[in-house]
């Protein structure tokens, strides 16, 4: 096998890593997203968790980052909370930060 061919390998190997990781950021970050706005809606422990799972869920719908803010946005309106599309959008890069940093930390 040639240099190059080893290179290569190199590089795939690591893009697979890096979006395997990327993936499990992505979940953390919904569950800290859930149980975050669980707290802001007074649900309990139980309660709060199992509603972070329903975030995680709705990261499956589409490609990117629109199908989560849907689903906090509508469930903040739903519970009556004095959210802005900003402060949510914020609590997402804030918590996508954290959870990248978990993430890392962990491998």
């Amino acid at each position: 096998m040639s240099s190059f061919d080893n290179r290569e390998k190199g590089f795939e190997s690591k893009f697979a890593h890096d979006e395997n990781l990327e993936f499990k950021a992505n979940a953390r970050r919904n569950k800290l997203l859930g149980l975050w706005l669980g707290g802001l809606m007074n649900k309990s422990q139980e309660e709060a968790e199992s509603y972070a799972k329903q975030v995680i869920i709705a990261d499956f719908e589409e490609a990117g980052d629109e199908d989560v803010f849907r689903k906090l946005r509508g469930d903040a309106d739903a519970a009556e909370l004095d959210l802005s599309d900003h402060q949510i959008r914020k609590k997402m890069e804030e918590l996508m930060a954290q959870a990248r940093e978990q993430v890392h930390n962990e491998s």
